[in-house]
């Protein structure tokens, strides 16, 4: 759920949070990458998202230009998601935070639910 308190701020950096900064948008993000999925792929590669969340959550990302709905008049509908170019142009700062965790992560010991990985 976006903060319209964030993205009216007159920071840019508190605008940037407001628009990416809750924790399934940079993993949809991630996960779409440079090609277009499906929603039943993006519902199955991120398993503890609901669908309510993921359907939201795509809507914001398009409404902010990040992404884009291909929707195909066909039966039965079919619609796909690809990043935008800016979408597109916010992977590199997502791989140099996962190289930022990797440098300085504590390792824990994982359970078995810790066990999901959301990359590409």
């Amino acid at each position: 759920m976006r903060d319209e308190r964030f993205c009216a701020s007159n920071c840019p950096f508190t605008r940037a949070i407001g628009t990416i900064g809750n924790k399934w948008k940079p993993i949809i993000i991630n996960v779409i990458g440079a090609r277009t999925v499906r929603f039943g792929q993006l519902d199955s590669i991120i398993p503890l998202i609901s669908r309510k969340v993921l359907t939201e959550q795509l809507k914001e990302l398009e409404e902010d230009g990040l992404l884009e709905r291909l929707a195909y008049k066909e039966l039965p509908p079919r619609v796909e998601y690809k990043l935008s170019e800016k979408g597109l142009a916010f992977l590199p700062i997502l791989e140099s935070i996962k190289a930022w965790n990797c440098k300085y992560e504590v390792a824990l010991t994982p359970k078995a639910t810790d066990r999901v990985t959301y990359a590409q």
